[in-house]
């Protein structure tokens, strides 16, 4: 059998319509997993559940519709998915929100509130969640989308980079709490990936250009390059690997830029 074989795992994928979290769910399906997508609006994930559907299997995907910011949304993703496949093996926390482009200044409190709650706040609530049935089965995964913006400084996006520090201190934390237990804890921390997230840093060949021209490879990333890394952390692949943060940002962090 594979490390990184995922037959009979069910994995919840927050934000999954789309980008890095759709990429992570068609690469968890292909290694035999059941998949949750889940995102705000039922029909993308729809598209998403259907396409993965007619390519492995009826079954093997599910809609769930689920807002972060709602407690009660996120209990109600967690509740219908062990209604449909009784149980949840991996969660990945994917969905975010940057709602503000600019100085740290002019950010209006209620653009702060939204960044800590979704980025910070809602993973802690659907951890928790999740999390008890792990402990009691004594093993289970837990992945939380980061970012490099974690690790460096922003002139325009620090609240964002705020939070995805924060989750990597959240990681490292719940990893601590929940090892004893079999239950791992890390993040993926992203560089500049090709999603509608982040259109604004590649859409111009020029920003795009310079958006790269600091990293090693001198090119953006794609969502598939971010998935791998998901299913090796959910996998038996990583079972010794928890409270970590796995850096895939093509040598920007490392790379002095020449």
């Amino acid at each position: 059998m594979s490390l990184f074989d995922m037959t009979g795992k069910v994995v919840v994928i927050t934000g999954s319509s789309r980008g890095i979290g759709k990429a992570i769910a068609e690469e968890m399906a292909e290694h035999g997993a059941k998949v949750v997508i889940s995102s705000r609006k039922a029909d993308a994930c729809d598209l998403v559940t259907d396409a993965i559907n007619a390519k492995y299997g009826a079954g093997t995907a599910i809609t769930i519709p689920a807002n972060i910011s709602s407690k009660e949304s996120l209990q109600n993703l967690v509740d219908e998915t062990r209604k449909t496949f009784g149980k949840i093996d991996a969660l990945v926390c994917n969905a975010a929100s940057n709602p503000y482009y600019g100085p740290s200044a002019g950010i209006s409190d209620e653009q702060f509130n939204k960044i800590l709650t979704n980025n910070i706040i809602a993973n802690h609530w659907l951890i928790s969640m999740v999390v008890p049935e792990m402990t009691a089965r004594g093993e289970g995964s837990v992945t939380i989308i980061s970012s490099i913006g974690g690790i460096k400084a922003s002139t325009v996006i620090g609240a964002y980079c705020i939070s995805k520090a924060a989750d990597m201190q959240l990681a490292r934390n719940l990893s601590a709490e929940y090892g004893p237990q079999g239950v791992r804890v890390n993040c993926i921390a992203p560089g500049l990936i090709k999603t509608d997230f982040a259109k604004a840093l590649w859409d111009d060949p020029e920003t795009l250009k310079r958006s790269t021209a600091g990293a090693c490879l001198k090119r953006i990333g794609e969502p598939e390059e971010i998935a791998g890394a998901a299913v090796f952390l959910a996998s038996r692949a990583g079972a010794f690997t928890t409270g970590q943060t796995i850096v895939i940002d093509g040598g920007a962090t490392i790379s002095g830029g020449a």
